[in-house]
C-alpha cells in the first residue's frame, strides 16, 4: 500500500513568525488554548471597539497566521469585526504534528475557545474559512450553531483534489480521514457566502460553484473577476471588503 505523506503535499506548516498585529498598529491578545487531545494551539484575538460580531478565521494550508497580517488588518478596518485567527498544530507557535484528523480537533477547539470568551456572545460568531480552512469551517458549522459562514476558495473534497493533483496514486483506503465540504455543506443551517476567484489555478471555480449549489438558503455567491487563488482580496479591492461587510451586517 502506498502511504500518502500529508506534510509537504497537503500541509506546508512554517514555524517562523514574521510579525504580529502590533506591527500594523493593532491591539491584540496572544491566545493559547488546548484541543481535546491536549495539544496547545496559538492564536491572536484582535478586538474591535464597535462590533459585537467575532470572525473566526480558519486559514489555508501554508505558512502560519503571521502570513495573513495585511489581510487581517484590512478586514479589521474595512469590515469592522472582532477577529480570532489561530494556527493549526505544527504551524507557527502551535504544538503537535499536523494531520487531517488533528485539524478537525483544532477547529472545534478554536470555536469552543471563542464561545467561552466572556465579552462575546457565542451566537454572534461568523466562521471564515479560506482554501483548506473552508473544509474546517464547514465541518464546525455543520455541527455547531453560528451566525454565518464565509467560504473563500473552497473545494469539494479530498477525493476530487486527489484526482486532480495525484492521479498516479491509488484511491485512499477506507477509513482515511478526509475533507468533504460537499457532503457537509447541506447540514449548515447558517446563512452562507461562497467566494471564488475567476481564474483560481489551485482550486477550480467549478468546485466553489458546486459547494454553493449544495448549500442551503439563504446563500450568496461572489465571483471575484480576474482573481487567482492567492490574490482574492487584492484583486477584489474595495468591493471585496464591501461584500463581506454587507453580508455580515445583514446577519446582525
Amino acid at each position: 500500500m502506498v502511504m500518502f505523506p500529508e506534510k509537504g503535499t497537503v500541509f506546508f506548516p512554517d514555524s517562523l513568525m514574521i510579525g504580529t498585529p502590533a506591527d500594523l498598529g493593532l491591539a491584540y491578545e496572544e491566545v493559547f488554548f488546548e484541543t481535546e487531545d491536549r495539544i496547545k494551539l496559538h492564536g491572536w484575538y484582535v478586538p474591535h471597539e464597535s462590533s459585537r460580531v467575532a470572525l473566526l478565521w480558519f486559514h489555508g494550508n501554508a505558512g502560519n497566521i503571521s502570513y495573513r497580517l495585511e489581510n487581517l488588518a484590512l478586514l479589521h478596518k474595512l469590515v469592522g469585526v472582532n477577529i480570532f485567527i489561530f494556527d493549526y498544530r505544527e504551524y507557527g507557535r502551535s504544538e503537535g504534528e499536523i494531520s487531517k484528523a488533528g485539524t478537525f480537533s483544532d477547529a472545534f477547539a478554536a470555536f469552543g475557545y471563542l464561545c467561552g470568551r466572556a465579552e462575546l456572545d457565542p451566537n454572534r460568531i461568523v466562521l471564515f474559512g479560506r482554501s483548506l480552512g473552508t473544509a474546517l469551517a464547514t465541518a464546525v458549522a455543520a455541527e455547531r450553531d453560528c451566525l454565518g459562514v464565509i467560504l473563500e476558495s473552497t473545494f469539494t473534497s479530498t477525493d476530487d483534489v486527489m484526482r486532480m493533483y495525484f492521479q498516479f496514486l491509488p484511491p485512499l483506503p477506507a477509513g482515511t480521514v478526509k475533507y468533504d465540504t460537499l457532503s457537509l455543506i447541506g447540514k449548515v443551517k447558517a446563512p452562507t457566502m461562497v467566494i471564488h476567484g475567476e481564474y483560481d489555478e489551485m482550486i477550480p471555480l467549478w468546485m466553489g460553484e458546486r459547494v454553493y449549489e449544495a448549500a442551503r438558503e439563504p446563500k450568496e455567491f461572489y465571483l471575484i473577476r480576474g482573481s487567482a487563488h492567492n490574490d482574492t482580496y487584492i484583486a477584489g479591492g474595495e468591493e471585496y471588503f464591501t461584500k463581506l461587510k454587507d453580508f455580515i451586517d445583514r446577519l446582525r
